[in-house]
């Protein structure tokens, strides 16, 4: 992929994010962080407090048998895709005040899907490319040669 002097990229998955902007040309790709940020997710067996709750089986009609569980909320992954949504928001704003004209978002598939919903037209149209892949914990040349290639 080649980017444009001035792209954005933003390297997500669902407990942090990097912007990037590239400071070279089509040519040579120079990414350079302008933003990034952090937030501390524990895995779900940590959050969780209880068992998951107990209903009596619905094929008795309520009457006295045996009881089916009731799955069990996962708070981690409820953390991630409020993590994706406060980043699309983020995003829609920097967009609404101009802060680039063009942005690839690379981010792991559910963090992409959390994303879409929040996403502003504006944002929207200013998209370059969408890239499925998680290069979070990638260094920057790291960053630059998986883009290069994609």
């Amino acid at each position: 992929m080649k980017l444009d002097h001035g792209t954005w990229v933003v390297v997500a998955d669902g407990e942090k994010y990097l912007a990037l902007r590239n400071q070279g040309d089509t040519e040579v790709m120079d990414l350079r962080v302008v933003a990034h940020e952090e937030t501390s997710n524990p895995p779900a067996r940590d959050m969780a407090s209880d068992r998951p709750g107990r209903l009596p089986d619905s094929k008795t009609g309520g009457k006295k048998g045996p009881l089916s569980a009731m799955e069990e909320t996962d708070w981690h992954r409820v953390g991630e895709a409020r993590f994706a949504e406060t980043l699309a928001g983020t995003l829609n704003h920097w967009a609404g005040e101009g802060r680039f004209e063009r942005i690839v978002i690379a981010a792991d598939p559910r963090t992409l899907g959390a994303m879409r919903p929040h996403l502003s037209a504006d944002l929207s149209a200013r998209i370059a490319a969408e890239i499925g892949h998680d290069y979070t914990n990638m260094p920057v040349d790291g960053i630059e040669a998986a883009l290069a290639t994609a």
